[in-house]
């Protein structure tokens, strides 16, 4: 089974926090619900504030469509005014390995 990780590390804005940029992307969330191969996302927070958001798919192609559309169809999401975009790192990756619980 191939999974693909979008990986996404940045800095919340100036005076924003990662609770800002969560509430924001609740539209993200639901455009992400609708697109093919979409399995997961997963947002989290370090102790030195660094937001990384990781977003699942079944394949590299779903993944790329689906991220492109994040800054194409969803430009004007209130989630953009929420980050640094000076800080942000962005990777698709293929996870090698996986275990799964009960």
């Amino acid at each position: 089974m191939t999974e693909i990780l979008e990986v996404t590390t940045l800095r919340p804005a100036a005076g924003r926090t990662a609770a800002d940029f969560v509430t924001a992307n609740a539209d993200i969330d639901e455009y992400l619900a609708r697109q093919p191969g979409f399995e997961w996302r997963r947002i989290l927070e370090t102790g030195d504030g660094t937001i990384i958001d990781i977003v699942a798919y079944d394949s590299m192609e779903h993944a790329r469509a689906g991220a492109a559309g994040i800054s194409g169809e969803m430009a004007g999401s209130p989630v953009h005014a929420t980050i640094d975009h000076s800080s942000v790192d962005w990777n698709l990756t293929t996870v090698l390995h996986r275990v799964d619980g009960n």
